[in-house]
């Protein structure tokens, strides 16, 4: 572990940017006292804002550009107008550079995993990235991954997907095997579709000492946090992760109509408001943002564009948490046993990566 976590910002990525990027940081660092910045964007913007948090006085350093990836910018039209300028470039070539440990980015999805992949290349032996987001169950948090990286996962890369989750799971959770489960639409052995059972065979039959395999789960089991790592392909994971969203959206609009339709049931807000509160609290999807990319080398931290300080400050505690314990190393040490003791070791140009 090293004594500062060192963290490079997208400062423009999102739909706030820096007036989001840079209070959000001021935040986690009051939590995360052994951190520093570095602010990729256009100083003219960030420095007023910088200059406003006395906690970051002697902890950041920025990074001019004036150059951004838009939101709506198709992958390829930020890979080719702003590659090596953007901010979003520059803050993932300053971990390739070893300027920093890692990248939080509130910016375009699908231009950050285009660009990530480009500057940082994918770890030795994995074949494609997942996006690992943090899920809020009834007994705490799960880890649920592929959201959206990789549609249509062939039976190894699920495995690849299940070492890298319960990686992650030993850090954000401080476990020494976390159960990880496939998404499935039974959990009887006979269901499923030729790759999940594969993946499930390969789970059961060779042995993961980081990993404790429980089979099959289901869509309900989610909410339940039945596993600590569910593992699955990116196109179920982003419609199951959408939905979730989408139904606690729902119920806390059902819930603020309720609330205020008369006076007797203003009456009872009030009477129970501390219950609501936590509700509110377990509700809030602040709490939980930052998805992590795995599979790259380097790691990668994805904000939701949209949230505020507070749930930018917690992807930035996601990322922290990642370097602080060491995510790469966890995940490298699975993929290695991944691949069975008599495996050659790598060749220094499958080391250096292969462009995707």
């Amino acid at each position: 572990m090293t004594d500062t976590v060192r963290l490079a910002l997208d400062a423009m990525g999102g739909d706030h940017g820096p007036s989001v990027v840079v209070p959000g940081a001021a935040l986690a660092l009051a939590r995360k006292p052994d951190m520093t910045f570095l602010f990729v964007g256009d100083e003219a913007k960030i420095r007023p804002l910088v200059d406003a948090e006395p906690r970051l006085a002697g902890r950041c350093e920025i990074l001019h550009t004036d150059v951004a990836v838009r939101m709506d910018d198709k992958p390829s039209v930020a890979l080719r107008k702003g590659r090596w300028k953007s901010s979003m470039w520059l803050a993932l070539d300053a971990v390739k550079t070893h300027r920093s440990d890692a990248v939080v980015s509130a910016g375009n999805t699908g231009a950050l995993m285009a660009m990530s992949r480009f500057c940082l290349r994918m770890m030795a032996d994995v074949e494609r990235p997942a996006i690992a987001a943090i899920w809020p169950t009834l007994r705490g948090e799960s880890i649920v991954l592929d959201v959206g990286a990789t549609i249509g996962a062939d039976a190894r890369q699920l495995v690849d997907f299940a070492v890298m989750g319960s990686a992650m799971a030993r850090i954000l959770f401080d476990l020494d095997r976390p159960t990880v489960a496939l998404l499935n639409v039974g959990v009887e052995e006979i269901k499923g579709v030729e790759q999940v059972k594969e993946a499930a065979r390969i789970l059961r039959e060779e042995d993961f000492p980081a990993l404790d395999f429980r089979g099959f789960v289901e869509g309900d089991d989610l909410g339940k946090g039945t596993v600590d790592v569910v593992v699955t392909e990116g196109f179920s994971g982003n419609i199951a992760l959408k939905t979730a969203e989408g139904t606690a959206r729902q119920i806390a609009e059902y819930l603020r109509s309720a609330m205020g339709r008369t006076w007797l049931s203003k009456l009872g807000y009030l009477l129970a408001r501390g219950a609501f509160d936590t509700l509110k609290e377990k509700m809030d999807p602040r709490k939980v943002n930052g998805g992590v990319f795995l599979g790259l080398d380097g790691v990668v931290i994805k904000s939701h564009g949209g949230t505020d300080a507070e749930g930018f400050a917690s992807a930035v505690e996601v990322g922290y948490e990642m370097v602080r314990y060491d995510l790469m190393t966890k995940i490298r040490q699975g993929l290695l046993h991944d691949q069975g003791a008599d495996a050659p070791p790598p060749s220094p140009a499958s080391l250096a990566g292969a462009e995707s």
